[in-house]
């Protein structure tokens, strides 16, 4: 028996997220369809998380056990030659038999990108909020660096959450901006990221939500960590939309290969 890692893209639009369902597409779905053709077993993957509907990924991580004797050098050609283009394999590697995508991640990162300019990028429109309004970046950026720690994230998780407890740890949460071709200051790409230990459901999404209207004025930065304390989803701000939501990437210890 073996255990195999691989790392994920994918364009989760045409998805009803990760995870499989008996009647939707799922990203789920269509690696273990190419699994079967190309091992001739049945085999369920274990992934390092979920995402939603819409969402997107850079470096999802998943695993699975298998007796095929495949070479490990193959596995990408033949997985990508068979998915759909909007799912690509980018790594795949040989792991320990006690390896498991999931309750061996230390570490995730999520992005949420929102673009604030008169018009949007053609080219982008699918991975990312647009926003025609200018920002105030400084706010959003001093904003963003109140949710590190260890924190009850009540007000930043959705009511369907199931989790047993709502503490999470983040270990670190900045802002990136890519200036406007305008030259306004105010305007351009605007990447949120944030790395934790584990991610409610929505968590990212209500963070991005509530960040915005930083942006728009409406919130001021200070206003975050009463928020946080309120432990109280009404204070937050708003979900926001899938589209701008990446699962950005998964860290091990290193002793996730052979």
């Amino acid at each position: 028996m073996r255990n195999i890692g691989m790392t994920v893209a994918y364009e989760g639009n045409a998805y009803c997220g990760f995870q499989a369902q008996p009647e939707d597409p799922t990203v789920q779905g269509c690696i273990e369809m190419v699994l079967k053709q190309l091992t001739g077993d049945t085999i369920s993957i274990l992934a390092s998380g979920r995402t939603d509907a819409g969402v997107h990924a850079q470096g999802q991580v998943f695993n699975f056990l298998t007796e095929s004797q495949i070479p490990i050098e193959r596995w990408m050609i033949a997985m990508n030659s068979r998915l759909p283009k909007d799912i690509v394999i980018t790594e795949v590697w040989e792991a320990p038999l006690d390896f498991h995508a999931r309750y061996s991640a230390k570490r995730k990162t999520y992005r949420y990108s929102i673009y604030s300019e008169r018009v949007p990028d053609l080219f982008t429109r699918r991975t990312e909020l647009f926003h025609p309004r200018p920002l105030k970046i400084d706010a959003m950026k001093e904003a963003m660096s109140h949710f590190e720690g260890e924190h009850d994230f009540t007000s930043f998780a959705s009511p369907k959450s199931t989790k047993t407890s709502n503490i999470r740890t983040i270990y670190q949460s900045w802002l990136e901006h890519e200036p406007s071709y305008t030259g306004h200051p105010d305007r351009g790409r605007i990447h949120l990221y944030i790395t934790g230990n584990g991610f409610l459901y929505n968590m990212v999404r209500i963070i991005a939500g509530t960040i915005l209207q930083v942006g728009q004025g409406k919130r001021s930065p200070d206003q975050i960590p009463e928020i946080i304390q309120a432990r109280d989803r009404h204070k937050a701000g708003p979900t926001a939309v899938p589209c701008g939501l990446m699962l950005w990437k998964v860290e091990y210890d290193g002793s996730e290969r052979l």
